[in-house]
């Protein structure tokens, strides 16, 4: 079967993560996540004084940046690709609360986005890749055969991080949830480098209230005419 590049963008806690594996899975292609490689990054300079009350240093974690080693490492498992900083699996870590309030700051910076996009970019240089992000339709890869753009409304998406969290044992409020997914929705939006914007040839789709399977059916049955249109 002819290999494409597939590109999801959209807002925090769209599911842009959960269809993209499936769809991987489904295609055998190889997945992703751009979200948690910023999240890597954000973590890092968490743990290394960069970040103080929400205020990012930016000289310091640029004069550390090639420092900073990222990797995907697949588990077989699980059925995914963990990610790795510098070493140590933190797949757990950058899930957390904490790391989402600041990652947006973090994921702002110019010389950040240029470092991940390269790699993101050599990620997906053969095709046969899904990946989702931010700008992966717009700046990554434009050219994309496949662009989808998902949205849901901010209260859905909050309470869907909310049980997310819960279920990972982090003590949370609906109010702190839905209070950062404004925020993030703003700066990411805003931002000057690679603002996320809907793709204009991206198909647009919003799972506010739609259920995962319904969502993966709709969306694989279209990518399959995507691929055999681009055989």
């Amino acid at each position: 079967m002819n290999k494409i590049t597939i590109a999801i963008d959209g807002f925090s806690s769209t599911g842009k993560s959960t269809l993209a594996k499936q769809l991987a899975k489904k295609l055998e292609y190889v997945y992703v996540d751009t979200g948690a490689m910023y999240r890597a990054v954000t973590l890092y300079a968490m743990q290394n004084g960069f970040v103080n009350e929400g205020h990012v240093d930016t000289k310091g974690l640029l004069n550390d940046l090639d420092k900073i080693q990222l990797k995907f490492v697949f588990n077989s498992d699980m059925g995914f690709a963990e990610m790795f900083l510098n070493g140590k699996n933190v797949e757990r870590e950058i899930r957390t609360l904490d790391v989402s309030k600041n990652v947006s700051q973090v994921a702002e910076i110019k010389e950040v986005r240029s470092k991940l996009v390269s790699l993101q970019q050599d990620m997906g240089k053969d095709k046969g890749v899904v990946m989702d992000g931010r700008d992966i339709g717009t700046v990554v890869f434009p050219n994309a055969e496949l662009k989808i753009f998902m949205t849901a409304s901010p209260e859905k998406r909050a309470v869907r991080r909310y049980k997310e969290l819960l279920d990972r044992g982090e003590v949370v409020k609906y109010e702190d949830i839905l209070e950062n997914v404004q925020k993030r929705d703003y700066i990411d939006s805003h931002r000057e480098n690679s603002p996320l914007t809907k793709a204009k040839n991206a198909i647009e789709f919003d799972n506010s209230d739609m259920g995962l399977e319904q969502q993966f059916e709709r969306i694989y049955e279209h990518t399959l005419r995507v691929i055999e249109k681009n055989k």
